[in-house]
């Protein structure tokens, strides 16, 4: 499996400050890029996208509409559902990978980081997958970890999918079908299960059992 920077792409050089908007625009023209860094001296600086790249005036320069400027970017140290994160939040197809100076060193396109995505254990291999939620200061994840691996199962995934208010989720893929025993560890844990999951056998046993009630009281 490939590390996700052996992804990173220079077949298009970065726009310079120095530029004029009509180059600029010409690239947009000729390559199906939402966004596009911009550097001076190497140095990233920000992105131009092709939005407000088309309302601008062909012969200013780059460097002069600055403040149009978005300013996203990874590291090459970034894991790769903290790049997808990305790529969504600023609803772009393309972001800049630079070093811990700052220097520009290519992007990622995201189509490459979907391949990337979908060879990954996470999606490839056969698993369960549990969704758990749990108060910030009383989660960890060596204790997440722990729950499955003393039930035997090895982790194809985990990450923290969502944090609201003191709560966070984490969604976690393992390597194994039946998966009853490890939620009702979760469970014992004071874990709360908030995936639907077919293998929950106890909670649908619960929901047949207060089915069943429902129905005998309304007889």
């Amino acid at each position: 499996m490939n590390n996700l920077t052996s992804y990173i792409n220079n077949e298009i050089k970065p726009l310079k400050h120095t530029d004029s908007i009509a180059e600029a625009q010409d690239l947009f023209l000729d390559f199906p890029y939402t966004h596009f860094p911009v550097t001076e001296d190497g140095i990233y600086i920000g992105c131009v996208s092709k939005e407000n790249v088309e309302l601008l005036n062909s012969d200013a320069i780059v460097n002069e509409t600055r403040f149009h400027f978005e300013r996203f970017f990874v590291r090459t140290s970034t894991i790769w559902l903290d790049v997808l994160e990305i790529f969504a939040k600023n609803e772009s197809n393309l972001i800049p990978v630079l070093d811990d100076k700052n220097t520009y060193l290519g992007y990622y396109e995201l189509e490459d980081v979907i391949r990337f995505f979908h060879e990954t254990p996470f999606l490839k291999e056969e698993g369960g997958i549990i969704v758990v939620e749990k108060e910030t200061d009383k989660f960890s994840m060596s204790q997440v970890a722990q729950i499955i691996e003393s039930n035997n199962a090895k982790i194809l995934g985990l990450f923290i999918s969502n944090v609201v208010g003191n709560k966070v989720e984490i969604t976690v893929k393992i390597s194994q079908s039946g998966l009853n025993d490890i939620i009702q560890t979760f469970r014992r844990y004071e874990y709360e299960i908030i995936s639907e999951h077919q293998d929950d056998s106890y909670l649908n046993s619960l929901k047949e059992r207060s089915d069943y009630l429902d129905k005998y009281l309304n007889i």
